[in-house]
This record gives C-alpha cells, structure tokens and sequence, in this order.
C-alpha cells in the first residue's frame, strides 16, 4: 500500500512519533501543531491540492484541518494520528470544493475521478449523495476485500486520495496505461459487485 509524503528522510530522526504528538495536544500545547505540519504537512497538502485544484484553498483547508484536529483532541484520543487527519482534510477539502463552485465545475483530479466512476452510479450528484453520505461504504468496503493490494492502493489512491495517474504508477512501480487499465478492470468488477448487491445504478 502507499504511503505518501512523510517528508525527508535524513530528518525523520528529530521528527517525535504520532503518540508524542497527540500527547502535545492533550497536553495543549501548541507545538503539536508545527509537529504535526512538520510531520504531515506534505502529505495533507497534497490530499487537498488533488481535491481542490488550488494551493490558497489548499492552504486555508490545511489550516482548517489543524484547528480542527486541536479542537477534537483531548475529548477524542485517534488511534491512528495519519488516517484521523486524512478523514479531516479530505472531508474539509471537498465541502469547500462543493460550496465555492455549485454553478460552476473546474478540472481537478476530484473531478476527473468523479468523472471516471460515474461509468459505475448512474450520476455525479448520486455518487457524492451515497458514497460521501456512507450508504455505499459498506458495500464498496466488502468490494476493496476482494481486491489485491495493487488494485486496492490504485483504487483507493484515485478514488479517495484523488490522486493523478502519473502519481499512482509512481509508487505502484508501473506505467500510466497499466494503471488506466486496472482502474478500469476495477470499475467494471465494482459495477457488476453493486448490481448483485441491490443496487439500482
């Protein structure tokens, strides 16, 4: 599975572990915001630049994700520091991108993803009625089970990080082609799996 942007290497050793960084939090201590930009920031930038097309409003929702994680913290303690900040941006990043452009669409790989799985619903407006909502999750989640873990990195890493092709084939060690075509290998499989779940797509 993939692992984006935990930044450079040679200073992973002064960077404090995600348990030290929730503590900095419960303890309210600001550092654990710079300890956490420190940390995830690339990678948290990257998951809202994907969505949103845009580095200011990328920079705003990042800002976002980090107040809210000091407000949800000490009254919930994540279990994993990384997927709890993820669900976050990602959720903050696509509310902006909905409010600020509901009369209009730009490209973004949001977009282009939603654009790619609407072979699968029958429409865009479906799809993030049901999929954002979690009246799919559990259907979609048995689905990604029965994936190996090359296709559930490519599925996962365009449909829920919204990352571009080129990225995907990079950390799967592959070509774009062969990334486009198990995508669409994927799709299919995910059409004919919701259809014998009861779906009317």
């Amino acid at each position: 599975m993939k692992d984006n942007g935990l930044g450079n290497p040679a200073k992973d050793s002064l960077q404090k572990s995600d348990e030290q960084i929730i503590d900095l939090y419960w303890q309210r201590n600001e550092e654990a915001v710079q300890e956490t930009d420190k940390k995830y920031g690339n990678y948290l930038s990257a998951i809202a630049f994907n969505i949103l097309a845009d580095r200011e409003d990328g920079q705003e929702v990042l800002n976002d994700t980090y107040y809210k994680a000091w407000c949800s913290m000490p009254d919930k303690r994540p279990e994993n520091l990384k997927a709890f900040l993820t669900r976050i941006i990602r959720t903050t990043a696509i509310d902006l991108f909905r409010g600020r452009h509901r009369q209009k669409r730009i490209m973004s790989e949001y977009v282009v993803s939603l654009d790619e799985l609407s072979e699968t619903l029958s429409s865009h407006e479906t799809l993030e009625q049901t999929v954002d909502a979690g009246l799919l999750a559990e259907s979609i989640n048995r689905f990604l089970h029965t994936l190996s873990d090359e296709e559930c990195a490519c599925f996962t890493g365009r449909y829920y990080y919204a990352d571009p092709l080129r990225e995907i084939a990079r950390y799967l060690g592959c070509s774009e082609s062969k990334v486009k075509s198990m995508l669409y290998r994927i799709r299919n499989r995910l059409k004919t799996w919701l259809e014998k779940e009861g779906w009317q797509l």
